[in-house]
């Protein structure tokens, strides 16, 4: 263990520290797809770091992992942790609604959420997020009033005076937000004269929403997002409240706040884990049960089949969750992300090699980095051999064969800096002046490097692998000859 590096060298501790003996993952359906199959990669190192060996037995820690929506969690689980037995807590008994740890309460008992779907056949579905919107927001300003307003201390009222919009997208987020900026903040100030002649009703009320809505999104920067969580949690009587806040999924997790409790949803979500995770973020109070409008198209398939079988869907949606696809040793995910966790894995193998400057202590201990490369083959093979042992061994191979190829063009490029007396370490902003081992994507040095080093680039964003492709618009109609 290394604590606080000196300048070209670092400084290690007496003794060793023992490994975590447990990690926490919390949020595992999100671990999947792009990012899982990078972080599984990744999960080798972590793996093989965090074991040690009593006597002849290797101890690993004890993985736990916490989700709401998952499905083949083991399939999961093996590709992220290699761990081939998976327990599921509270495990399964003889009543479903009550596992002794949790109990399932009808909503008699406790108001449950209510799901309301809207559509109307040639309408847009700008449209009806207007008609929603002015609706909803008037009507609960009706509502304020009947409780008491402000002069209630705790108006039921208060969770559903903040309307959150959820959309899939930040381009379906932009173009309606610019309708509740202007069109409903307009309609809004003089909604009450929309009456029925017969029978009477008093249902709306006319309201002063504020201009600008609230936007959580990944536009927004950290020191916004609390911000933003602060703003949300205030009553509606603070003079800093929220009227409207638009989000898209990034609020799937992490946004506790219990006074939220309507949401207006633009759009089926892709997937109904999202779904479920989203729509989760408004009723988490017990007493105020949360209201979610889901807004769907009628022009498109997959709404129309969901708001045709809108009752059904939501009486058991936990069973239409998918399964998730985690593919950390498949050929584009090595390509992209087995250089950064193999130079990972080697600088801290070998004490020799943690300092910056060990980038070139490759060269002496070309051998022993050896049993690196095996650890992520056999990684590969236990990933694969739930499917067939073929091709699991084929794939070890394959991944031992590409992680050899790596030390080489490595030991290499050490070469060639110990031949011309040129400084060697493995990042940047190590130290000053020495030339590095790991490179960036979207780094401009690449073009006049060699083929060796192009090879060792590492993921420091997953949005930044690719370049951006400018466009040109020209006017075509300026080239015309007019006579």
């Amino acid at each position: 263990f290394y604590g606080p590096m000196e300048v070209a060298s670092g400084r290690p501790l007496g003794g060793r520290l023992p490994p975590p003996d447990l990690i926490i993952q919390d949020e595992l359906h999100l671990i999947s797809g792009p990012l899982g199959t990078i972080a599984g990669l990744y999960e080798t190192v972590i793996d093989a770091l965090a074991s040690w060996q009593i006597a002849e037995r290797v101890v690993r820690p004890k993985v736990i992992a916490s989700t709401a929506t998952v499905r083949r969690a083991d399939r999961q689980i093996r590709a992220l942790f290699a761990r081939p037995q998976v327990a599921v807590f509270p495990p399964p008994g003889p009543n479903i609604r009550d596992s002794f740890f949790a109990v399932t309460e009808q909503a008699e008992q406790t108001p449950a959420r209510r799901y309301v779907g809207v559509a109307a056949q040639g309408r847009s579905l700008k449209v009806i997020l207007l008609r929603c919107a002015l609706a909803i927001l008037s009507a609960g300003q009706t509502q304020w009033h009947r409780e008491g307003g402000s002069k209630s201390a705790n108006n039921p009222v208060d969770p559903y005076m903040t309307l959150l919009g959820y959309f899939n997208s930040l381009r379906e987020l932009g173009g309606s937000r610019r309708i509740i900026e202007d069109e409903v903040r307009t309609r809004l100030e003089h909604y009450e004269k929309r009456r029925r002649l017969e029978p009477a009703d008093d249902c709306f009320t006319s309201r002063k929403i504020l201009y600008d809505v609230l936007e959580l999104t990944s536009r927004i920067t950290t020191a916004g997002v609390s911000e933003a969580k602060r703003r949300l949690s205030l009553n509606f009587t603070d003079k800093d409240r929220v009227d409207v806040a638009f989000a898209t999924n990034m609020i799937s997790v992490g946004l506790d706040i219990t006074r939220l409790g309507l949401m207006m949803i633009l759009g089926q979500p892709k997937t109904s884990a999202e779904y479920i995770q989203s729509t989760s973020r408004v009723g988490r109070d017990p007493g105020r049960p949360g209201l979610v409008i889901t807004v769907l198209n009628l022009h498109k398939a997959r709404d129309r089949s969901h708001y045709e079988r809108f009752g059904i869907y939501h009486a058991g949606f936990y069973r239409a969750v998918e399964a998730t696809s985690v593919t950390p040793f498949s050929p584009r995910a090595l390509d992209r992300a087995l250089p950064g966790a193999l130079v990972a894995l080697c600088r801290h193998w070998l004490t020799e090699m943690v300092p910056p400057l060990g980038a070139g202590q490759v060269v002496s201990h070309r051998a022993a980095l050896n049993e690196v490369v095996r650890l992520f083959g056999e990684r590969a093979f236990h990933n694969a051999a739930c499917k067939d042992l073929f091709d699991a061994q084929e794939l070890k191979d394959q991944v031992i064969r590409t992680g050899s190829d790596l030390l080489d063009a490595w030991e290499r490029i050490a070469t060639e800096m110990q031949n011309t007396a040129t400084p060697f370490q493995y990042q940047r902003w190590e130290t000053q002046g020495p030339q590095r081992l790991l490179l960036d994507f979207l780094d401009a040095e690449l073009a006049n490097l060699s083929s060796d080093r192009q090879r060792f680039r590492v993921n420091r964003s997953m949005r930044d692998v690719e370049p951006s492709v400018e466009l040109t618009i020209k006017n075509l109609n300026s080239q015309w000859i007019r006579p």
